[in-house]
């Protein structure tokens, strides 16, 4: 049973062509993929009802995940806490995620791009107009959305507090 559990969780995740075959397939039978990007580095509640929220908007939801040289550029050299595999397997775990994937650059444009999802979706923190991708996405027939935080709930603030507590 352990072995399929393990086989599941790596089945989700998969390399940008793989994915895109995942998608591609899932378009012909009439889902609606709904994609979303970022960091997930120490997953907490407002990540997950982040993405619950998200996978309530289609049929399948994909998450492109930043790689752990992407996270250091973007937060700086301590970070991530986590690796984008432990990252990676984490997301896998949740059942309401259908697809990962890794990207090195600082913007998932390109998966984006590539991936062209029904449904593009980042936190309300994001006006519409600026989100990465969006404007491809709204070309192709798609949308974009944004969802509210749960407020007092980052990565960020969980370090920061973890660093008090050890001083």
């Amino acid at each position: 049973m352990r072995h399929n559990i393990e086989k599941t969780l790596l089945d989700k995740i998969c390399d940008l062509s793989q994915l895109q075959s995942h998608v591609t397939a899932w378009q012909q039978e009439g889902k609606k993929v709904v994609f979303t990007n970022g960091v997930f580095d120490l997953l907490h509640i407002g990540h997950i009802t982040y993405l619950a929220k998200a996978s309530e908007l289609g049929d399948k939801l994909i998450i492109g995940l930043n790689s752990d040289s992407s996270v250091k550029r973007i937060k700086g050299d301590d970070r991530p806490v986590n690796d984008q595999n432990s990252r990676a397997a984490l997301l896998a775990a949740l059942f309401f995620v259908d697809g990962i994937v890794v990207f090195e650059e600082d913007t998932p444009l390109n998966l984006i791009t590539t991936l062209l999802p029904d449904i593009l979706v980042k936190g309300a923190d994001y006006a519409i107009e600026n989100i990465v991708g969006g404007k491809e996405v709204i070309a192709n027939g798609g949308e974009v959305k944004t969802i509210d935080f749960v407020a007092g709930y980052s990565s960020t603030s969980i370090i920061q507090k973890i660093r008090k507590q050890i001083k």
